[in-house]
Order: C-alpha cells, then sequence, then structure tokens
C-alpha cells in the first residue's frame, strides 16, 4: 500500500490488444482531401461528386428514363471506385480498406449496369444463361 505522501508512477502500456474495442481507426485515404481551412465541399468533393452523379441518376430515373438513369447510377458507383483507387486521400469516400472499397464500388456498379442494360423489355444486352436460369427459379 502506498501512503498519501507517495507519488504515484504512471503505469507502463501495454503493447497487448485490448480486450473491448474502445476506438475505430480511420480508413486509410480518409483523410480530409483539401487543407482544413478550405471550405466543406472542397474537403468532400470526391464523395459529393459520386452523391451527385448518383442523384442525377435518379432523377432521371424519376422522369421515366429507366435505363439511363441506372446506368447514370453504376457510372457514379465505378467512378467512386475509380477515385478511391487513384487518388491518395478521399475523405469521406473511404470506408474500409482501400481493396475492399474499391472491390465493393466496382462489383456494385458492373452489377447494377448489367441489370439495367438487360432489363425488361427490350433488353440492350442479351445475356444467355440469365433466360435459363430465371425459367428453372421461377
Amino acid at each position: 500500500m502506498s501512503s498519501a505522501g507517495e507519488a504515484h508512477e504512471p503505469k507502463a502500456r501495454s503493447r497487448r490488444r485490448p480486450d473491448v474495442t474502445v476506438d475505430t481507426a480511420r480508413p486509410q485515404g480518409g483523410g480530409r482531401t483539401a487543407p482544413g481551412d478550405a471550405p466543406a465541399p472542397a474537403r468532400q468533393w470526391p464523395i459529393l461528386l459520386v452523391l451527385g452523379i448518383a442523384a442525377v441518376g435518379l432523377v432521371v430515373v424519376a422522369a421515366d428514363a429507366f435505363r439511363v438513369g441506372c446506368l447514370l447510377v453504376a457510372c457514379a458507383l465505378l467512378l467512386g471506385g475509380v477515385l478511391r483507387w487513384t487518388l491518395p486521400r478521399v475523405g469521406m469516400l473511404a470506408v474500409r480498406s482501400r481493396f475492399t472499397d474499391v472491390v465493393t464500388y466496382g462489383v456494385m456498379g458492373l452489377g447494377i449496369a448489367l441489370l439495367a442494360l438487360s432489363a425488361q423489355p427490350n433488353p440492350w444486352l442479351e445475356i444467355p444463361f440469365v433466360k435459363e436460369i430465371l425459367h428453372s427459379t421461377v
């Protein structure tokens, strides 16, 4: 036991991982794209660009041009993947590790593009095995 007059020595910090998570690490490349004194749109322009293109795509879908609007949304996701891959800092566009973000944006963008191109009626892209899969499952 220590007496009231003794100074307490600080505990040595352990290199072991804590049993309980106390914080999360910032994603790789998740820093600001512009200095901190710049206005918010300049600091977060990559995600604003991607969200802007996706919003335009949704407006086009609402204006009854389904295929073109969905292709715009797909292009926004693919652009997000390209920005995430090429830029060292992308702000809030960085959600996970760079590899995971690029793969996620790419797969979702390609999936939406393929679905938009092959949607009925009058598909712009005919994928032969899709019709057999649909007939066997429905």
